[in-house]
C-alpha cells in the first residue's frame, strides 16, 4: 500500500536545495514526514527555506557549502548523524549548467569547474554518504541527471553533457556494490524544468516556446513534478528499483514531432 508519508522519520540529505527541483524536494520530502539536511552555496536562501519548513512543522537543518568540496559533503553527513542519529538517503541534485560554448573553443577551467561540481561532487557525496547508509542497514541514492548527452547532444554543452552522462556509470557501480548491503542508488533524468537554471537557458519567449515544443506533452516541468519522482525513488515504494535512469523528461527523449 502507498503511503501517505512515505519518507515517515527518514533522514534525507538534499543537496542544491536553495531553488528549483532543490527547494520543491525539501517542501516536498518535508511534507512527506522527512528530517532534512539542506545543502547550498547560498547561506541566505538556505536558512530562509530551513526557517520556512521549520514554521511548517517539518525538522531540518542547513549546511552552507560548495559540492564540489569533499568537506561539504562530510559536513551534511555530520549533520545528519549528529543532529538526526543517522542517513536514510540523499538526493544529490546540485549543478550547473556552465557557460556554453563549442568544444574547441572551451576553456579547460570552465570543463573543470562544471565536471568538479556535477560528477566529483556526486562522488564526494556518495563516498560520504555510503557508510551512514551502511550503518543504518541501508538506504536510497538519487543523483539528478538529465536528457542531455543521454539521449541528445546539444551544442555548446560538452561539459554539462559530459558530467551528467558519468553520473550513470556512477550509479550502476554503487548499485551494484551496495546492492547486498541494502542500498539502492538510481539516476532521475529532468526535462527541461521551470527553474531559475531552466530559465537561463530559456532566456526569452521565443526560446522557451521552442524547448516546451521539444517536448511530447509540449510544455516544461514545474520543479515539483520532478521532486515527486525523487520522491518515489527515494521511498520504500520503490524497493525494488536500483541502478535505474527514471525518464522524467515530458517525453523530450522520443518526441519528434
Amino acid at each position: 500500500m502507498l503511503s501517505s508519508r512515505p519518507l515517515a522519520d527518514k533522514v534525507i540529505i538534499v543537496s542544491g536545495a536553495s531553488s528549483g527541483i532543490g527547494a520543491a524536494a525539501a517542501r516536498l520530502f518535508s511534507r512527506a514526514g522527512a528530517r532534512l539536511v539542506l545543502v547550498a552555496r547560498s547561506a541566505d536562501r538556505l536558512e530562509a527555506l530551513t526557517a520556512e519548513l521549520k514554521a511548517a512543522g517539518g525538522d531540518a537543518v542547513a549546511v552552507s557549502g560548495d559540492v564540489a568540496r569533499a568537506e561539504t559533503a562530510r559536513q551534511a553527513v555530520d549533520q545528519a548523524v549528529d543532529v538526526f542519529g543517522g542517513l536514510d538517503g540523499a538526493f544529490n541534485n546540485a549543478g550547473i549548467t556552465g557557460d556554453a560554448a563549442p568544444v574547441q573553443d572551451l576553456p579547460p577551467s570552465e570543463w573543470g569547474q562544471v565536471i568538479a561540481t556535477n560528477l566529483t561532487g556526486a562522488f564526494h557525496a556518495a563516498q560520504a554518504q555510503i557508510p551512514a547508509l551502511l550503518a543504518r542497514g541501508g538506504g536510497s541514492l538519487v543523483f539528478t541527471s538529465t536528457f542531455v548527452g543521454h539521449t541528445v547532444g546539444f551544442p555548446g554543452m560538452a561539459a554539462y553533457a559530459a558530467s551528467k552522462a558519468g553520473l550513470l556509470g556512477l550509479t550502476q557501480v554503487i548499485a551494484a556494490e551496495g546492492g547486498p548491503q541494502g542500498i539502492r542508488a538510481n539516476v532521475l533524468m529532468p526535462g527541461g524544468t521551470d527553474t531559475p537554471m531552466g530559465r537561463a537557458v530559456a532566456s526569452t519567449p521565443e526560446i522557451r516556446q521552442y524547448v516546451e515544443g521539444l517536448h511530447a506533452l509540449k510544455r516544461i516541468a514545474e520543479p515539483e513534478e520532478i521532486a515527486r519522482a525523487a520522491l518515489f525513488l527515494l521511498s520504500d515504494d520503490a524497493s525494488f528499483v536500483t541502478g535505474t535512469a527514471l525518464m522524467a523528461d515530458g517525453g523530450v527523449s522520443i518526441c519528434r514531432s
